[in-house]
């Protein structure tokens, strides 16, 4: 059964993710009518929100944009760094609206960033058990099935309770975003509508990541049941 819902969610991530690329591929051939860069518009941001303590570095990659609330820096990705596209402004502004967030104490971002060594932690032993379970063959067997099932519940519930904490960050961050946008003069109207579609795609992602983690979460209560 947990292979299956593995299987079924590893479909529906991977489309989702498909999904959000042809997206940002696609409003990445569209130039802003204020025609700044990712980076112009990610300074402008903290600069209205007067936020001095922001680094903002361009990262390699794709779809590696993050902020760092440990060092404080927005990192964008070059496409995204120097872009003068929808896609660009729409992920700088979303940065920035984690950094805001930050700056101003929201506190679900201070719970999900409290949570990240514990998340570590716990993926890191499922990952360990899982390959004792593959490979060890009797190593499992010497601890009651009952215990084992529940270490995994209390290890997946730590999982679970950081992907819905997550939900709330990134909506409220890509909000930010989009208010941020149009008072800014950034985008036109229809700019601010395509803007909104990729964001609300990205945020599709983590939606799936959570659904995923709480099915995961109830078959190990199910099986603890039984």
């Amino acid at each position: 059964m947990i292979w299956i819902l593995m299987i079924g969610f590893m479909i529906i991530g991977g489309i989702t993710s498909n999904r959000l690329k042809n997206k940002f591929k696609k409003y990445s051939q569209i130039q802003t009518s204020s025609a700044m860069s990712g980076y112009e518009i990610a300074k402008k941001m903290l600069d209205d929100n007067n936020i001095t303590d922001v680094k903002i570095v361009s990262v390699p990659g794709k779809l590696t944009d993050h902020y760092n609330p440990m060092d404080k820096t927005i990192n964008l990705s070059p496409d995204v760094y120097n872009g003068r596209h929808i896609t660009a402004a729409a992920v700088a502004a979303h940065e920035c609206g984690h950094a805001v967030q930050h700056a101003t104490s929201y506190e679900w971002l201070h719970m999900r960033s409290q949570m990240v060594p514990m998340v570590s932690a716990s993926n890191k032993m499922m990952t360990i058990i899982m390959l004792a379970g593959f490979f060890g063959a009797g190593v499992l067997h010497m601890f009651p099935i009952s215990s084992v099932i529940l270490v995994f519940i209390i290890l997946q519930a730590v999982v679970t309770i950081f992907s819905l904490i997550t939900l709330p960050v990134e909506f409220d961050a890509s909000k930010r975003a989009l208010i941020w946008l149009k008072s800014a003069n950034i985008t036109n109207k229809e700019e601010l509508v395509y803007a909104g579609d990729a964001l609300n795609w990205a945020a599709r992602t983590y939606i799936v990541a959570a659904m995923a983690a709480a099915s995961y979460l109830l078959y190990y209560i199910a099986l603890y049941k039984d």
